[in-house]
């Protein structure tokens, strides 16, 4: 960050009185700017044991599969916007949502927020940032072109779980990047 997005001038950067961290303070107008992680919603859409994926149409990772997932926006909750995000990707609806697993990548900033769910009807199709779309069930799923390792580890969780018919709320950490 360079400039101040209250008033325009420089920034710098500092530890606030009575904070513990550095931030961006305006050098003018002295407003401090949080940068706070990127909440990243998505769902597992399931019609008849099959799990909906995304061919990604856009970097990063383009040409792999994924969850529909995208970024959270202002003034919607984690679910709508899970949902949001399927429609947009995969032009399909879905009902029964129930929050099933959350990371938190603290090395990028980020939170990722799965909800496990009905695909309406079964029906999909690529939206705007999607090659094409997907039913598979675990022997289907193109494993070796999983876009993001988060999706692949849902997925994994999510067929044992499926085989268990227990579906339960998980919540772990990804401290450092994966080697590839």
């Amino acid at each position: 960050m360079k400039f101040c997005t209250h008033c325009g001038n420089t920034v710098i950067l500092q530890i606030p009185e009575g904070d513990d961290r550095e931030r961006f303070v305006c050098s003018s107008c002295e407003v401090i700017h949080y940068i706070n992680p990127r909440v990243i919603v998505g769902c597992v859409p399931v019609f008849e044991g099959k799990v909906l994926l995304c061919k990604r149409a856009i970097e990063p990772r383009k040409n792999y599969w994924t969850l529909p997932a995208g970024f959270m926006e202002n003034g919607e909750t984690s679910l709508q916007g899970a949902a949001r995000e399927t429609w947009e990707e995969a032009r399909a609806k879905v009902s029964n949502i129930n929050l099933y697993r959350v990371f938190d990548v603290p090395y990028i900033s980020q939170i990722y927020m799965f909800y496990r769910c009905d695909l309406d009807g079964g029906e999909h199709a690529a939206g705007p940032e999607s090659l094409e779309t997907g039913l598979f069930d675990e022997s289907t799923v193109p494993w070796d072109n999983i876009a993001f390792p988060v999706i692949s580890q849902t997925l994994k969780e999510f067929f044992s779980d499926a085989a268990a018919e227990q579906y339960p709320v998980r919540v772990s950490a990804i401290e450092h990047r994966p080697k590839r």
